[in-house]
């Protein structure tokens, strides 16, 4: 370990913390049994890709005697030993959550997970005939008589392996492996007096197993799983079609090394063995669990009828007062900028727009970049619509976002077919910025209309994450657009923006100057102050520089999801800076940034986190916002997650955290339900006063 203290938290460990926030969630009693179940199945996934990716490719590097220490001073081995005791840690806290708190209370709602022992005469026969009708027609054991034999297994799916009497008493028992698929149907239903009762198909497996094998005795059915590395990119050097390069690495995904093998608690040592064996896993990379594998897949039962008492009321997306229905977006974006606060704000109008832009026979392009985007896009169907009817579509599709490759590869043919102009990114580095601009012919000539955001062209999402979305006509905004898309699309070198910062090649060094700045004016006696909504900090130089501001006396005020590496709150190194963490019924996705800036105070809106990955290997946007009610209303936000109460964790300087505790004088704050509230309030104003459709919205800038 390392010989002193460092000044960064380990990014891997801070991850962790940040998925115990997530299960304390789970955990907490004051939320509804299917919303905690909803967080407990999200840790799981949360977990799957932490393995797939981080752990991964710490292994591959662990494996190749690589001993460069990170940030915080630790090598590969050390971050892979420090990670397998919390996460061992973590399973049996998991376990404990669903066992003894979540199953107990859904158990007394009449929502019951059943095991075979628990089977009645009646319940045993009905699915007695739905293995013979649905599970032994469709699933196949495969004998496995040495370890080279093993058959390739797909990365996250479940499978059973099955321990055989052995032919001959002075034999060894035998295996098969009965593998389950990509999406098989987990969850059976069993009949009874009220309420839902179901069993697992691992467990209707186990209760009738002898049916695969006749003649056999079978001594053990024992789930287990692999997630398999998934840390790997295309050779974009080497790669002469990136679509094909794409495809590649998605093949090589389902053959790469298995990361961690989990398997259900009570398997016997030889089979442990076996699979050890079979699947080349280290002792430490094995994880046991006393429960169901696969914990995601229990997000399917948060969605079922009939138990809305276990769940939250819904908070439906209200409608922007700044945003008349029946006028169109170009009439009122030209009018005034437009902010939606999602998913408090409906995110239609974007799709809106968009698809106004398609079938206007005054719109001569639309530019747009797609990252993420749904299973089936309005969005995209609106691009379709626009190259077929003639105008100019460029999509920049980015084949290389994680797990959305096969996705991104889809649509980017279909929109090929329709006659887009379709890019696949940028060679050797990931298009993460969020930008569409629309080119319209008006009266007075040509005008550019644009969409800033700091998350994704995905209608989905928009209900669910935190994100900040911006529509603007104004003309430097609009020129640094198409600059930018120039850049990315052609082989132009990017000029000096007027008003955009981009990564790779200055948002950092924009922070870097702007930190900076807030650190000069304090140490002349001015009033100098930083706030930010983050997913992540990591970058060590933007540390540096907020450590250098603390020491100067500047106030630091940030809420950062997820991993943060900076140490808040440690005498001499971070005095002044505090760092929250807040985890509610919506992912925290926007990134939000604030300046005192002397008084001429800044607002920036980004799709970049403050990490290396981002500053330096992404391509990225850092946005100002100029619009005074668009300003105030994002000063409100970035104070309302420093004053909540109820739902905000504080980071400590040893990377964990500690609950709020409200005095008794003072009134609770939710920092999304205050947002919500505040949506609901001015669209009930607007619809009482009936005002002009571009009176300007400020109820979310009020401050209670």
């Amino acid at each position: 370990m390392p010989r002193k203290a460092s000044k960064y938290v380990n990014r891997e460990l801070s991850w962790l913390e940040f998925n115990q926030r997530v299960l304390d969630e789970a955990l907490d009693r004051e939320i509804p049994l299917l919303e905690r179940l909803k967080f407990l199945a999200i840790t799981s996934s949360n977990l799957d890709e932490f393995f797939m990716v981080r752990v991964g490719g710490l292994q591959m590097l662990a494996r190749s005697g690589r001993r460069k220490r990170d940030p915080a001073g630790l090598t590969p081995l050390h971050q892979l030993k420090s990670i397998c005791q919390r996460v061992h840690q973590f399973i049996a806290a998991q376990y404990a959550c669903l066992l003894d708190e979540i199953e107990p209370g859904l158990a007394e709602a009449d929502l019951r997970r059943l095991v075979p022992e628990q089977l009645d005469e009646q319940q045993r026969s009905v699915l007695k005939n739905v293995f013979d009708s649905e599970v032994f027609p469709v699933y196949t054991p495969m004998a496995v008589d040495t370890v080279d034999a093993f058959p390739l297994l797909l990365g996250r799916a479940l499978n059973l392996c099955v321990r055989l009497a052995p032919a001959d008493a002075d034999q060894e028992p035998r295996f098969a492996i009965i593998p389950f698929g990509s999406s098989p149907q987990r969850f059976f239903r069993l009949p009874s007096d009220r309420g839902h009762h179901y069993i697992l198909l691992e467990d209707v497996i186990r209760c009738f197993a002898d049916q695969f094998f006749p003649g056999v005795e079978v001594l053990e059915v024992v789930p287990f799983r692999i997630t398999r590395n998934a840390d790997m990119g295309v050779r974009e050097d080497m790669a002469m079609d990136l679509m094909a390069g794409m495809e590649e690495v998605l093949d090589a995904r389902k053959q790469s090394h298995c990361a961690r093998l989990e398997v259900a608690a009570g398997a016997s040592r030889g089979l442990l063995q076996f699979l050890r064996s079979a699947l080349e896993v280290d002792s430490a990379d094995v994880y046991e669990a006393r429960g169901p594998l696969d914990l995601s897949a229990f997000m399917r039962l948060t969605g079922l009828s009939g138990f809305d008492q276990l769940r939250y009321e819904p908070w439906t997306p209200r409608r922007s007062p700044d945003v008349d229905p029946t006028q169109s977006m170009f009439d009122i974006v030209r009018h005034k900028d437009i902010m939606l606060s999602l998913p408090y704000e409906s995110f239609e109008p974007v799709v809106r727009w968009i698809e106004e832009a398609a079938v206007d026979p005054q719109v001569l392009a639309i530019k747009v970049i797609l990252y993420r985007t749904s299973r089936d896009s309005p969005i995209v169907a609106a691009l379709q619509r626009a190259a077929e009817r003639g105008k100019n579509v460029t999509v920049l599709v980015e084949l290389k976002a994680r797990f959305d490759e096969a996705r991104n590869i889809e649509w980017a043919r279909t929109l090929e077919q329709t006659g887009a102009q379709v890019i696949y990114g940028v060679k050797g580095l990931k298009t993460h910025a969020k930008v569409c601009i629309v080119i319209r012919r008006e009266p007075h000539g040509i005008r550019r209309y644009v969409h800033f955001a700091t998350g994704n062209y995905n209608e989905v999402t928009a209900r669910l994450y935190s994100d900040i979305s911006m529509l603007t006509v104004d003309e430097d905004l609009g020129a640094d657009a198409t600059s930018f898309f120039n850049a990315i699309t052609g082989y132009s070198q990017p000029l000096q923006y007027r008003k955009l910062a981009a990564a790779p090649f200055t948002l950092r060094e924009r922070l870097l100057e702007l930190i900076d700045g807030e650190i000069a004016r304090k140490r002349e006696g001015q009033k100098a102050h930083i706030m930010g909504q983050l997913n992540s900090l990591a970058d060590p130089k933007i540390i540096d520089a907020l450590y250098a501001a603390s020491q100067a006396g500047v106030p630091v005020d940030l809420n950062v999801r997820g991993i943060c590496c900076l140490r808040p709150g440690e005498p001499g190194l971070s005095d002044n800076i505090r760092v929250v963490s807040i985890l509610d019924r919506y992912l925290e996705h926007s990134r939000i940034i604030y300046f005192y800036h002397g008084g001429d105070e800044l607002l920036l809106i980004s799709s970049a986190d403050w990490m290396p990955r981002n500053l330096d290997r992404r391509i990225e946007l850092l946005v100002p916002v100029e619009d005074a009610d668009s300003r105030r209303r994002l000063i409100a936000m970035l104070k309302s997650y420093q004053r909540d109460n109820v739902k905000a964790r504080k980071i400590l300087s040893d990377g964990t955290y500690s609950r709020p505790q409200p005095s008794k004088s003072r009134r609770l704050h939710r920092h999304q339900q205050h947002l919500y509230e505040l949506a609901c309030e001015a669209e009930k104003q607007q619809q009482q006063s009936q005002p002009t459709m571009f009176e300007p919205h400020r109820a979310a800038a009020r401050e209670e």
